[in-house]
């Protein structure tokens, strides 16, 4: 294998911090190593302390460096949260060229010019998302390099977001030891491994149920067209079997995962388990009916909350369906539930990957498949495969200042 040949994934989560490590082959992608530590220091999806996050990392990427054995020492991490808002613009300039024949510098420029708008001073841009392209008034065109004109016009989509928070995440990873290789919109990323282009271009809600919150982004006309974040998830449902069991969060959480089912209509009643109860050191046994009771009335409001903010982002009458994905989702008979409550066309979408055939990891290899369209068949810098020396560069902090400049450029990838 060449030195550039490897794609590594950090998807920062509530409950989990994730490492993948994908290999690129011919083309296609194949999943060497996964890591995965537990998440300390966040909280709703954002970070509340770093030095916990720190160490999460830390523990993630060793996960994934044992497995694998090589050091990771670069990484393209993963950014969500309530802080992330869109908003249109407009570019235009004039084809500088003499013989008006469109080039990289012209399409460089008209970005430059769409990124001209007033943000209040806590949110800067980081990205733009490029819809189309005019040339001379002619619309619908995704890739104007070569073309003959005078004006060149972009309507996109700006990605801004607060600099607290992207610079709070870049300080956790830099101090984990790991240099930036880019900064990828997780909506983007799963978008990417979980949606078709037909699904993208007629309208479609992705609803990305994690355990501290709940990522909507809804694509339209082949694009990123909103997103949003709720602050519920898993947890909570880990919370209410706490309470309604009257045991421990880390038991509530363990019997979650092995015994949970969204719905009491398809739960089994002679599925049965035995709990520790707080202040008590006698067992007291439910069923899987019991379970459900508690698990299905918290599901029911997380959709119901999806489906409500879909309609105050003004998308509710446009959408095709909807596709789960996230951690949350991977229980039994959650799909029926969100097809009764959400009144529309549902499926689950689930990695094509041995190692990572999970909801939980639809993030993270989203992102290296991001990457490899988007970043790597662009000319941006890949991730190196780098020694287990002491000594090696790829261990060393990135610069802060040249992974802004990259992060704040990124998404003219798409063109």
């Amino acid at each position: 294998m060449s030195n550039n040949d490897l794609i590594v994934s950090l998807d920062i989560g509530t409950s989990k911090v994730r490492v993948i490590i994908g290999e690129i082959s011919n083309g296609a992608i194949n999943i060497i190593g996964v890591g995965s530590a537990d998440s300390d220091g966040i909280r709703k999806g954002a970070i509340v302390d770093i030095d916990q996050t720190v160490q999460s990392i830390r523990n993630a990427v060793d996960h994934a460096e044992r497995m694998v054995g090589i050091t990771i020492g670069e990484v393209y991490v993963g950014i969500a949260g309530n802080h992330i808002s869109l908003q249109s613009n407009h570019g235009v300039v004039a084809v500088s060229n003499e013989d008006r024949e469109i080039g990289e510098d012209d399409i460089e420029r008209v970005l430059q010019a769409a990124k001209v708008v007033a943000l209040p001073p806590e949110r800067e841009i980081i990205g733009l998302l490029p819809k189309q392209f005019l040339v001379d008034g002619l619309a619908g065109i995704q890739d104007p390099r070569g073309m003959i004109g005078v004006r060149l016009e972009v309507e996109c989509t700006i990605v801004t977001g607060t600099k607290a928070a992207v610079h709070n995440l870049m300080r956790c990873v830099e101090k984990a030891g790991l240099r930036i290789s880019g900064i990828v919109l997780m909506s983007l990323a799963s978008g990417m491994m979980a949606l078709t282009k037909d699904e993208k271009q007629m309208g479609t809600v992705l609803a990305d149920i994690g355990a501290g919150s709940t990522t909507i982004a809804v694509f339209e006309g082949g694009s990123l067209a909103a997103v949003s974040t709720l602050p519920i998830g898993g947890d909570y449902v880990t919370s209410d079997i706490c309470y309604g069991l009257k045991t421990q969060t880390e038991h509530a959480e363990k019997i979650k995962l092995k015994y949970g089912c969204a719905r009491q209509d398809e739960a089994a009643d002679d599925v049965r388990f035995k709990v520790m109860r707080v202040g008590s050191n006698v067992e007291k046994e439910f069923s899987q009916v019991d379970l459900a009771s508690i698990i299905e009335p918290r599901m029911q409001e997380i959709f119901h909350m999806i489906r409500q903010e879909v309609k105050r982002l003004g998308f509710l009458d446009k959408l095709n369906g909807y596709v789960l994905t996230g951690g949350s989702v991977s229980m039994p008979s959650v799909l029926s539930l969100a097809q009764i409550e959400l009144e529309a066309s549902v499926r689950i979408a689930v990695p094509d990957f041995i190692g990572v055939r999970d909801p939980s990891y639809s993030s993270g290899v989203g992102m290296i498949q991001y990457v490899m369209k988007y970043v790597r068949t662009r000319g941006a810098p890949p991730a190196k495969r780098p020694t287990k020396s002491k000594a090696s560069a790829a261990t060393a902090p990135a610069n802060k200042t040249g992974v802004m400049e990259w992060f704040k450029n990124m998404f003219k990838e798409f063109i």
